[in-house]
């Protein structure tokens, strides 16, 4: 690990549940900025927007601004730009994120009509009715691409898994016979994106997450380390599932400038 100078870091599950903070985040998050590395935070999280979330984080005592911050609306409006210029959405979401969401055309659902160049899919919520999917399957029917900002199925809050829009998606995906296009965590693209910002190559990068296939083995496929933590939605099921082995699984965000000191056991 003596070659790292950035890490990438989750925040729901990560460094806060239900934006509360875990034990010892705010201390160890000072501490890996204090030694000089490089951070940014990355996150799925669809339902805030960068500034809204930096501020709920200094408020808890991290330090953070937004530009410190990388989501996956704020990566969507950049891909929407590059592939799909000037196209019209259909935004399906939980939450304004309109701040983050720059540049990009969304359409009223009360506008029958305006024919949507794109299904845009965020994070769920009581907006993920019949009503709102039966419109969204019907626009892919006409021929609108499907992109999401990730395929989360669940997140961890302080009252238990609630479920998210990964398992609506799934669906949209069989019943339209097509595959979404990915934004956010896990596509390569996300991850190639925060190294950009911080001007660091995969193997001088570590990411920590608590989902072993969306946050770590995905950064891993990247050239990124993977560091599992066991706080937020990580369940011990989840690991013996996953698709390969993290290369470093720690018991929470606390326990990271020990691991990259070296002095931690995996």
């Amino acid at each position: 690990m003596e070659s790292v100078r950035a890490v990438l870091v989750d925040i729901d599950g990560v460094l806060t549940v239900s934006w509360r903070p875990l034990p010892g985040a705010v201390e160890a998050l000072r501490e890996i900025r204090e030694a000089g590395l490089a951070v940014l935070l990355v996150t799925n999280t669809t339902s805030r927007t960068r500034a809204s979330i930096a501020g709920t984080l200094a408020d808890a005592g991290f330090p953070v601004s937004a530009e410190d911050i990388l989501t996956a609306p704020a990566a969507t409006a950049a891909y929407l730009t590059e592939h799909c210029p000037g196209a019209r959405c259909a935004l399906l979401n939980s939450g304004d994120i309109a701040e983050d969401l720059n540049g990009v055309t969304v359409v009223d659902p009360a506008d029958s009509g305006t024919v949507p160049d794109v299904v845009l899919i965020g994070g769920a919520g009581p907006e993920f009715g019949y009503t709102a999917l039966d419109r969204a399957f019907g626009h892919l029917q006409r021929g609108a691409r499907l992109v999401a900002m990730h395929r989360n199925l669940y997140w961890r809050t302080a009252e238990g898994l609630r479920l998210d829009s990964g398992a609506f998606l799934a669906g949209l995906e069989q019943a339209a016979r097509m595959e979404a296009e990915i934004t956010g965590k896990p596509a390569r693209a996300f991850f190639e994106a925060a190294l950009a910002r911080l001007g660091a190559g995969a193997g001088e990068a570590v990411m920590v997450g608590d989902d072993v296939e969306s946050d770590v083995l995905a950064a891993q496929r990247a050239g990124v380390t993977g560091v599992l933590v066991r706080t937020g939605k990580f369940q011990p099921e989840d690991l013996r599932a996953a698709g390969g082995p993290p290369d470093h699984v720690i018991d929470s965000f606390a326990d990271l400038p020990a691991l990259l000191r070296g002095s931690a056991q995996q």
